[in-house]
């Protein structure tokens, strides 16, 4: 058997990030352009002609080239800050200390409480002497007065303590007793024998008969009325009867009354509601 030659192995070479991601194609320019291409121009040719994106054309095969103009490869895109305080270098090997700055003195608003009161005192009643008067003597207010803690303090209990009161703990027990069921049920229990306690005092006053109360137990029977008929008819007996006697006719009309039960329509003289 022929031994195996062992090398060295080689890694996999990476590849680098402009191969990956390579810069954009520069603007085209006239002397890149071959004749029979698509930017091919015929007369009067200048570069901007290739470099306007209305009017250039892709290339074929190729990705499509940027018109605008871009610095060289040495260009850093980015702001740059020129540092004023040294950088890290500076910051450990010397301690910067601030200056301080003196408080700049604050303008106090007017007091026009006080110069109308003074112009009031030295006789002032108008508009424009009470103009002159502020303008003459300028009063200020004083920074004790502007401050409101130390014009009236507020009174603050010695014993108060600041902050939101905790929330209460949940009754866990209760609720898996199932406390607030059973007081809501008795509570339930309490108001239904309430109402039926009312109901049977309304129950036991006394009812007073009305019209309307006693209609409703018992109706007067109505009072019919004959119809009314000619004088010379009313002695004038049926010219049709359908019976052969008047037994006959008896028999009929209560066999037709005993089936009203039993038979449907208004007038009881369809079919048989039962088998």
């Amino acid at each position: 058997m022929a031994a195996a030659t062992s090398g060295p192995k080689e890694l996999p070479r990476r590849r680098s990030a402009g191969q990956i991601c390579p810069p954009p194609r520069r603007p085209m320019t006239l002397a890149e352009v071959q004749p029979g291409s698509e930017n091919e121009r015929l007369g009067v040719a200048r570069d901007s002609m290739v470099q306007n994106p209305l009017i250039a054309k892709a290339e074929l095969g190729k990705p499509r080239r940027s018109c605008c103009t871009l610095p060289g490869h040495d260009f850093a895109y980015g702001l740059y800050i020129h540092g004023t305080d040294g950088g890290v270098p500076e910051a450990i090997g010397h301690w910067h200390a601030m200056k301080p700055t003196p408080p700049s003195p604050r303008e106090m608003r007017r007091d026009y409480i006080a110069m109308n009161r003074g112009a009031l005192k030295a006789g002032y009643v108008t508009a424009r002497e009470y103009n002159l008067y502020r303008q003459l003597k300028d009063t200020r207010c004083n920074e004790d007065d502007e401050n409101r803690f130390k014009r009236a303090p507020p009174k603050v209990p010695p014993d108060m303590t600041y902050g939101i009161l905790a929330r209460p703990s949940t009754p866990f027990f209760d609720l898996l007793q199932h406390r607030y069921k059973e007081a809501w049920m008795e509570q339930q229990r309490a108001i239904a024998v309430a109402q039926q306690v009312e109901k049977k005092k309304l129950q036991k006053r006394k009812v007073y008969e009305t019209r309307t109360t006693l209609l409703r137990k018992q109706q007067p029977p109505a009072k019919l009325d004959s119809l009314w008929h000619m004088p010379h008819f009313q002695k004038v007996g049926p010219h049709l009867s359908t019976f052969p006697d008047r037994d006959a006719r008896k028999k009929a009309f209560s066999i037709y009354r005993s089936e009203i039960p039993v038979k449907c329509g208004p007038l009881a003289q369809g079919i048989y509601t039962a088998a």
